[in-house]
């Protein structure tokens, strides 16, 4: 099996590349944003099935492992996983899967809130949710709380996610009352 590719972007579709690597042009589906004519490495998890076999790449072994873990849960399979990785970045998607947080894994196409349930059920445990840091015990219930918060003031929860998460891992123990104003003044650029 192939383990890693190293080589020049040759051609970029919509959810694959042509990787050439020594004269031949591997096909990669890949959830990274790459650059065409770049050289890139690439972990490389394969995936043979009865009519095909595919070649899924990712620039980190925590992605390939993230893939793995994704296409563990029943009713995901490679094609929703790379939609999910496509869309949430790995931190907020371990995160989102750590605190419980459904809604933010429901906006990857493909992706309902009742496999975003199922997602969560089966990977909390194999995530490790304690070692995704968040600044203490109450941190699960404060950023869904700031998250709320801020959407029903209209900002979208995947332009917000990553600024709330480091509000609140930087700010343990503030309550929202104090993240809600800092999360405003971050997102005005103030």
């Amino acid at each position: 099996m192939i383990g890693k590719l190293q080589g020049v972007i040759d051609y970029i579709g919509d959810d694959f590349i042509i990787l050439m690597t020594g004269g031949v042009g591997y096909k990669v589906y890949t959830p990274e944003i790459l650059t065409l004519k770049s050289t890139v490495v690439l972990w490389i998890e394969t995936i043979v099935r009865e009519d095909s076999i595919r070649l899924f790449g990712f620039s980190s072994l925590a992605g390939q492992n993230l893939f793995n873990q994704l296409t563990t849960v029943s009713g995901v399979g490679p094609k929703v996983a790379m939609a999910i990785m496509g869309t949430i970045k790995t931190d907020t998607l371990i995160s989102a899967i750590a605190t419980g947080d459904a809604k933010t894994i429901a906006t990857a196409p493909g992706v309902g809130k009742k496999v975003a349930e199922k997602i969560i059920v089966e990977l909390k445990n194999k995530m490790g949710g304690a070692s995704f840091d968040f600044g203490g015990t109450d941190a699960g219930g404060v950023l869904p709380d700031l998250l709320a918060a801020l959407e029903s003031l209209g900002y979208r929860r995947m332009d917000i996610i990553d600024m709330a998460q480091k509000l609140v891992s930087n700010n343990q123990g503030a309550d929202i009352s104090k993240l809600v104003p800092m999360a405003l003044k971050e997102i005005s650029g103030k």
